[in-house]
């Protein structure tokens, strides 16, 4: 891991090492496989980020939503299906669903492979612009 003035850089491993981590939720009677948040590492202040591998033939085991933070699921690899509403479509490598808080969310592991996804959390209705326009030119570049 480093940190430094205005970046941080963490080393997740590559998406099939991703089921080594573990997370405590209390929803659940012990800890899950495959789930790792990166708030605390990268210093994170507007947003959450974890990696996720769900293990073949695994469904998460409860519906969610949010209060206030919409999600934002980046398929990696492996193949799966994911339910908003009571409305499922197939997810796999460069699928990407994005959820409103009070959508109620859940997905399952359809596939022989782990599924492995990001989740980008962020609070909804709190992009004032577009990205582009927050962009600013700085003068020079590194590699020119």
């Amino acid at each position: 891991m480093s940190r430094e003035h205005n970046m941080s850089c963490v080393e997740v491993g590559e998406p099939q090492q991703w089921m080594n981590y573990q997370f405590a939720h209390p929803l659940l009677p012990r800890p899950a496989k495959g789930k790792h948040f990166l708030k605390d590492e990268l210093g994170l202040s507007g947003m959450e980020i974890s990696i996720n591998a769900l293990p073949a033939g695994i469904a998460v085991p409860f519906w969610h939503s949010h209060r206030l933070n919409e999600e934002v699921y980046v398929f990696v690899s492996g193949e799966g299906e994911f339910c908003v509403d009571e409305r499922i479509v197939p997810v796999g490598p460069g699928s990407v669903v994005r959820v409103a808080p009070e959508g109620r969310r859940c997905w399952r592991n359809t596939g022989k492979e782990p599924l492995n996804y990001l989740v980008i959390q962020a609070r909804a209705g709190s992009m004032d612009g577009a990205t582009i326009e927050d962009g600013v030119p700085t003068p020079g570049n590194p590699w020119m």
